[in-house]
Formats: C-alpha cells, structure tokens, sequence
C-alpha cells in the first residue's frame, strides 16, 4: 500500500523536478551553513581564551553574521521553491476536478452528495497541497539537520552528544500524540465553523418565511446551539494547543540542562572547551526545531495520502455519458414535424 501511494506522490512532483531539486539543494545549503557557524563561534570562543585582537573578532564576527544572513536568503529561497510546488499543484488539481465535474451527470452528484464532493475538491485538495509542500520540505530539512549535525556534535563528543539528545524521542511522541488530536481538534472547529455558517446562510436567504411563521426564537435557539458547539471546540484546541508548546519548551530546555551539567563536569576535567561547549549548545538548539516539527510533519504526510487517494477517486471516476471524441453526421437527414393539437389563442 506505500509503494502506489508514494509512486502517486512522485507522480504530482515528476513535472515540478526541477523546481523540487532547486529547493532541495538550498535545503543541502542551509543546512550546511547551519553547521559552519557553530565551528566558527567555537573558535572565536577559544580563541577569546588566550587574548585577542578586536579586529579579528571583528572580522569574524562579520563573518558569522555575512553567512548567517547567506543562510537566512537561502532558507526563505527553499521555501518559495518547495511551497510554491504545492500551491502550483493545488491550483492545477482544482481545474482537472472542476473541468471533470462539468462532465457528470447532474444524478451523481445528487446521489453522491454536493458536500462530499466540495469536500474532496477543497479540503482534501489543501491536505494534498500541505503534503507536496510544507511535508516535503519539512522531511527533507529534518533528514539533513540530523545527517550533518550528529556527525558534527560526536567528533565534539559522542557520549556528551548522545546524552543531548536522549530526551528528543520524548519530544516527537509528545508531539505525535499532541499532534494527532490537534488535527482532529482543528477538523471538529471547521466542521462547527461549516455549520454554523450554513444556518445563517439559511436564514438570511429565508428570513422573509422566518418572519411570516414566526420562527425568530426557534432560529435563535438553533444558532446559540451551534456557536457553542463551535466555541467548544475552538477552546479545546486552544487549551491543546496550550498544553503542547510548554511541554516542547521544557523538554529542549531539560535537554540544554543536560548538557551544561554533564559539559560542566568536562570542563573542570579539562577534556572539553569553552567553545566546544558552546558548538553543542548550538546544535542542541538546532535540532529542536525539526524534531518538534517531525511529528506534525507525520501527521500531515499520512492526512495527505488519504486525501490524495480520496481526490484521485473522484478523478478517475467515468460519467456514464460520453460524448464521442469525434461525432459522425447521421448519413441521410432526418426530417421531423412539430404538430399542435387543441390549441387556442385569445387576445385580448
């Protein structure tokens, strides 16, 4: 079942390859920047040890900010590039389903249902969008930071860089299990949200029958019932929402704390520096932010394959009527009447 869903997935991005490998070498770039810093801070920390110049630290102190600003340009390049993949499919994909929607008879869509189709053709079609955009770029950001930083923090120290980072598989569960009701937290908010606009969309279109019936309670009870369903769900989310960036904080900060008490012991010892010291704080921050991402990132790849394969359901589905590619004119004319019976005018 992975191998179709992903042959679908590189399906989407054959015609946009060029475009996704761009973004992905500014990824490629990013990222290694984002392990030179860190090397370049060590040493000017070392360096500040044994006396200095200020012009050298000057100098490197440009340098740092110079790529830093470089990393900034090209991470916001990777972005446009990969987004604008899936904004690209978004918008390609809505004119395939309307153009193929216009070929339907008007029975399938009543039997089928006018909201499961609005569905498939605007909420799963942005679940696709997020999965070739922000799911792409994410899980190849993720893959590189830790590709390239791990291997930077170990030549510092192994067991001082296995120790920093014990705690993050704690942090993607966290983020999993948070992550997976915050979807469905957010779906039952738009789901409310849909219902409620549905009625007021009702009674403004029928607000003449509402007042000839006198229905004016009736219709305000059955509003306050639904925007409380939808302020229930919006506080739900907000209190999910409450609870899980705390909890990422304490955790990376349980993990800096980690580090400094374990490094402190290495520093007396003499078997780490100051600035060594500093690098792996570095990259213990750098890490933080795709580990946090990971599990959203997850959620929102395996949404995305379901709505994937919900719109490709839609397109692939044949009317039962079909014109022919190329008519052919009957071979001899047929010739009708039109005949009236029983009918009479009066004027005036």
């Amino acid at each position: 079942m992975a191998a179709p869903r992903l042959a679908l997935i590189l399906r989407y991005l054959r015609p946009h390859r060029r475009v996704v490998l761009l973004g992905m070498a500014a990824l490629v770039v990013v990222n290694l920047l984002s392990v030179t810093i860190p090397l370049l801070v060590r040493g000017v920390v070392d360096d500040l040890q044994d006396g200095f110049a200020l012009t050298d630290v000057l100098h490197q102190a440009l340098l740092i900010v110079a790529l830093a600003t470089v990393m900034g340009a090209v991470r916001l390049l990777s972005r446009m590039l990969v987004f604008g993949v899936g904004r690209q499919v978004e918008a390609d994909l809505k004119q395939r389903i309307f153009d193929h929607l216009l070929l339907q008879e008007p029975g399938w869509v009543q039997s089928t249902g006018s909201g499961e189709v609005i569905s498939r053709a605007t909420s799963d079609v942005e679940n696709v969008r997020r999965l070739l955009g922000f799911a792409v770029l994410s899980l190849t950001n993720t893959v590189l930071a830790y590709a390239l930083t791990l291997p930077a923090m170990v030549a510092i120290d192994p067991w001082l860089s296995l120790a920093a980072v014990a705690l993050y598989p704690l942090m993607l569960m966290v983020v999993r299990l948070f992550g997976g009701r915050m979807m469905r937290q957010q779906r039952r908010q738009q789901e409310a949200l849909a219902d409620l606009s549905d009625l007021v969309q009702e009674d403004l279109s029928g607000i003449s029958a509402i007042k000839i019936y006198g229905q004016e309670v009736t219709e305000q009870a059955a509003f306050a019932g639904r925007n409380r369903v939808y302020r229930d769900a919006a506080l739900n989310l907000a209190r999910t929402r409450s609870t899980l960036f705390p909890l990422l904080e304490g955790i990376s900060s349980l993990s800096l704390l980690l580090l400094l008490a374990l490094g402190s012991g290495q520093l007396a010892s003499g078997r780490l520096s100051i600035g060594d010291l500093v690098a792996l704080i570095l990259y213990v921050e750098r890490l933080v932010f795709p580990t946090a991402l990971l599990g959203f990132t997850l959620n929102t790849f395996q949404t995305g394959q379901v709505s994937l394969e919900r719109v490709e359901d839609l397109l692939r589905r044949v009317p039962r009527i079909v014109s022919p590619a190329q008519p052919v004119a009957p071979s001899t004319p047929r010739l009708g009447r039109v005949e009236a019976r029983g009918l009479t005018v009066r004027y005036p």
